[in-house]
């Protein structure tokens, strides 16, 4: 799950929340800096931040940190090659260091202001500082476009920890036909913001598209209309020669970050013939996985734009980490010695 989900979760969610952000990896490790999760004191928990292993030590903190509302540092240590829990028995074997802040107070004034941000398609930085023996938040409205890159202004020797966090990206889905519906479910389940488009309104049914925005009209003017750019995903799936020509025609001209167009070798052929084919336009669309029928082929056009998307973001999560500082620990080292607490962790 994405850092911008567990945002929009905790918006709707009026829940006391337990916030676990992995702000340090040394080696392998299931998720990078910057993953985030949520813990509620009932057990609930939102996203994830390693395939398992850590999250029943996590919640076993929560309902603690909640009643007293400190922060702390907890570093696990899953190198040990003893560790038949948390190290190489499931793939781990790095070092993790997860910061656990209840989301009340400054905490929770910032994580609101977050998302509003984010829910108006912004990107925003979460820069949290040290001061004393407790932590200062600040928010920055980031363009989308260059959300992976902080300032350097806002460096210091005070920040602790800087991340800055994509909107859920959004995938215009142009064309509404039955290969269209596994296309906009698993892309939905994948954290993009979906909206279906198609000049037939029959087509268009809450029933065969759930929970995505649906919008009726020819689709070239539809994507000028959406203020389609460079941050978009667009998919052309229309199956009508002529309107998908003049979509592309129109996409070609605003640049989204993607552009997949569905079809055989001969079809992208005649939708091409005398258009430039740039890097940014895939077709035929999907990774080559030998997909066969709707399903199979949705899977392989989630892949590309899971695929893309990484890229986009160097390779890695949505939030790239600018600078660390040296946050102490706050809890006892376990008995057992497999999750370490550097001593002294935050006395909030």
């Amino acid at each position: 799950m994405e850092a911008c989900e567990i945002v929009e979760h905790w918006m709707t969610d009026a829940a006391p929340a337990l916030l676990a952000t992995v702000i340090g990896v040394e080696g392998h490790a299931y998720r990078k800096p910057g993953a985030m999760m949520l813990l509620y004191a009932d057990g609930r928990k939102c996203g994830t931040i390693s395939p398992g292993c850590l999250e029943s030590d996590l919640l076993e903190r929560t309902s603690g940190l909640l009643a007293s509302g400190r922060s702390e540092m907890v570093r696990y240590n899953m190198k040990s090659e003893e560790d038949a829990v948390w190290g190489e028995a499931v793939g781990c074997g790095g070092i993790v260091d997860v910061l656990l802040e209840p989301l009340d107070g400054a905490a929770a004034d910032a994580f609101r202001e977050l998302g509003v941000l984010l829910r108006a398609g912004e990107g925003a930085s979460l820069l949290r500082y040290r001061q004393g023996d407790g932590i200062v938040y600040e928010v920055r409205n980031l363009q989308a476009a260059s959300v992976a890159t902080l300032p350097r202004a806002v460096r210091s020797a005070r920040l602790l920890f800087a991340q800055s966090i994509a909107p859920r990206p959004r995938l215009l889905l142009f064309g509404a036909g039955y290969d269209a519906e596994p296309v906009a479910r698993i892309a939905s389940a994948l954290g993009f913001r979906v909206t279906v488009a198609d000049w037939r309104p029959g087509l268009l049914s809450r029933e065969r598209f759930p929970g995505v925005e649906l919008l009726c009209g020819s689709p070239a003017e539809i994507a000028v209309s959406l203020g389609t750019g460079p941050a978009d995903y667009a998919l052309v799936m229309g199956h009508q020669l002529q309107r998908d020509r003049a979509l592309i025609e129109a996409l070609l001209s605003i640049k989204p970050a993607y552009v997949g167009v569905i079809g055989s070798s001969r079809r992208i052929a005649h939708l091409f013939d005398g258009l430039p084919m740039p890097p940014f336009v895939h077709a035929p669309v999907g990774l080559p996985i030998g997909a066969e029928g709707p399903e199979e082929i949705a899977i392989s056009v989630a892949a590309e734009l899971v695929a893309i998307r990484r890229k986009g973001k160097g390779g890695g999560a949505d939030e790239r980490v600018e600078h660390r500082g040296y946050l102490p620990g706050g809890r006892a080292e376990r008995p057992d010695g497999q999750a370490e607490a550097v001593p002294g962790v935050c006395g909030w």
